[in-house]
């Protein structure tokens, strides 16, 4: 008896117990909010997590986005909610951005939508865990990223400093970056160089500047920042923006700050 009322006790433990905030449930949208009147030309900031959610960086990345639109000069709606992924609201932006969205977080239907918004020439800027490897859908895959994550430093070498050197310092994006610049990150590795499959890189990290471990390093064509010139629609992806202090950082933000204008046309 007091065996089953022990294991009783532990099982109501368990399930009052807290869950990780960075692991939330997997939960998939199907009602639209609703957006501002009159709202066009517009910026969708977009940081739906059905992988590992960064709840340090997002809530102040999100407004630092939101104020990078306002200083563009256009409307921006930040949302969870990926049921505005469809024909109708997807026509009333022009960019995307997507705040480290990760995990499947597109059902088959909005995930189509988001294919066409691309095809007719809107833009996309995808940033850091937007490539993880929780994106299995192959249009995302290919479009949005072009290679496959494998990890990045752990333990205390899981943020460091390092330097990002322009690969293409003459791109709009790097407009008014100056180069090589230091910047502190959790440093993502990929199994390829996104170049192979397509894309143009913008910045590599030298991995001279940091200890990325063995498993992990990608020799002197380590990419950070690219786009993919394959896709009617401008879509830039950045591996950069695990602390919410980068986002204040001078050089990331005129590096979004060009990306989604680049990306807005």
């Amino acid at each position: 008896m007091m065996l089953k009322t022990l294991m009783m006790m532990a099982l109501v433990m368990a399930a009052q117990a807290p869950s990780d905030p960075h692991l939330p449930g997997r939960t998939v949208d199907s009602v639209a909010p609703t957006l501002p009147a009159g709202l066009k030309r517009g910026v969708l900031i977009v940081s739906k997590t059905n992988g590992w959610r960064h709840i340090e960086h997002i809530p102040h990345s999100n407004a630092v986005l939101a104020g990078i639109a306002k200083g563009l000069g256009r409307a921006s709606f930040t949302t969870e909610n990926a049921a505005i992924f469809n024909d109708d609201q997807l026509s009333r932006f022009s960019v995307v951005v997507l705040n480290s969205a990760s995990g499947d977080f597109l059902s088959a239907e909005q995930q189509a939508a988001f294919a066409r918004f691309v095809a007719r020439g809107g833009g996309v800027v995808a940033l850091h865990a937007a490539g993880d490897d929780s994106h299995k859908e192959p249009w995302y895959a290919d479009t949005i990223i072009g290679t496959t994550f494998i990890g990045h430093p752990g333990g205390a070498d899981h943020i460091q400093p390092a330097r990002v050197v322009a690969v293409r310092p003459d791109h709009p994006v790097l407009r008014g970056v100056t180069m090589p610049w230091v910047a502190r990150d959790e440093w993502y590795s990929f199994d390829s160089n996104p170049a192979a499959r397509g894309m143009t890189v913008l910045a590599r990290v030298d991995e001279g500047s940091y200890r990325p471990g063995e498993r992990l390093r990608m020799g002197a064509d380590h990419p950070v920042l690219w786009i993919n010139p394959r896709s009617r629609g401008r879509v830039v992806y950045s591996a950069l923006g695990h602390e919410p202090q980068l986002y204040d950082d001078p050089a990331y933000r005129r590096i979004l700050t060009n990306a989604i204008r680049w990306a807005a046309r």
